[in-house]
């Protein structure tokens, strides 16, 4: 994209609680704040909405645990990043934590208490859309099919790619 770096300097976080199947397979357990039994699914999107990572483990596992998994393997994987983008959720002690572990910071972006409904927040839009698009895509966000949570993961890399390929053959006059 013309103008933007080849890597991303920014980075924003997210999480969805997903429904298993029946037989689940490994990693599967019960996010009590939602009221899900299945797995969740961290994502780690530059500021396209373009997935840099996938972290599917149980539901039971915190916010803030997934978090912390994800955040020290996006300092590995991508050491460009300086800021990942972040809601209430991950307020506290784990601002801290990235200060002192991670090469970015982790910066909160709270939503208005004073609207209703959904408000979009600046930049922190783009991983809704992003999980919007694995939810549209086989049922993603409705049931989690996948025996293994490395499936799980790498559709999420195959939804992006998906994407971003039907939107270049558009473009491009393709088809």
């Amino acid at each position: 994209m013309v103008g933007k770096a080849p890597t991303p300097t920014m980075a924003i976080i997210d999480t969805q609680s997903v429904k298993t199947t029946e037989t689940g397979g490994p990693e599967r357990g019960y996010d009590g704040g939602k009221h899900v039994k299945g797995r969740k699914r961290h994502l780690l999107v530059d500021t396209l909405g373009l997935v840099l990572l996938v972290l599917v483990h149980s539901a039971a596992c915190s916010d803030r645990q997934g978090a912390k998994i994800v955040l020290t393997e996006a300092a590995h994987r991508v050491p460009t990043l300086k800021k990942v983008l972040a809601d209430g959720t991950y307020r506290g002690t784990l601002v801290d934590w990235v200060k002192q572990q991670c090469s970015f910071v982790l910066e909160i972006r709270l939503r208005p208490d004073e609207r209703p409904g959904f408000v979009p927040i600046p930049q922190r839009w783009k991983i809704e859309r992003t999980l919007g698009w694995l939810n549209r895509y086989r049922g993603l966000g409705v049931k989690i099919m996948e025996y293994a949570p490395e499936s799980s993961a790498c559709m999420g890399f195959f939804v992006t790619f998906h994407s971003v390929s039907c939107s270049v053959a558009s473009v491009g006059g393709a088809g």
